[in-house]
């Protein structure tokens, strides 16, 4: 079965808004795996959703442990800790 997206669904014939999962943090992690942790910190710092930090920190659980990889973890936890607080400046 195939997913549906905001439109028909073959299989139940009906209207499915189910957004697909991000690709960011697989993204993310091979830029990790490749060894490039400056383009891996940049784009944890711009991270779409606390969920895509959440995913990505499960990614590297899975890794072998290092000491870069301790850091950039601890980084990424400041991060997804960032983006679920509360936000202290009201909009216009």
């Amino acid at each position: 079965a195939g997913e549906c997206y905001r439109q028909s669904c073959p299989t139940t014939n009906k209207i499915s808004m189910a957004r697909p999962k991000s690709e960011w943090p697989n993204k993310v992690l091979a830029l990790i795996q490749s060894g490039n942790h400056t383009a891996a910190v940049a784009q944890i710092k711009v991270a779409p959703t606390v969920g895509d930090i959440t995913r990505l920190q499960t990614l590297l659980e899975k890794l072998p442990p290092s000491p870069a990889l301790q850091q950039l973890k601890k980084f990424v936890e400041e991060e997804r800790a960032l983006l679920a607080a509360p936000r202290l400046h009201r909009a216009p």
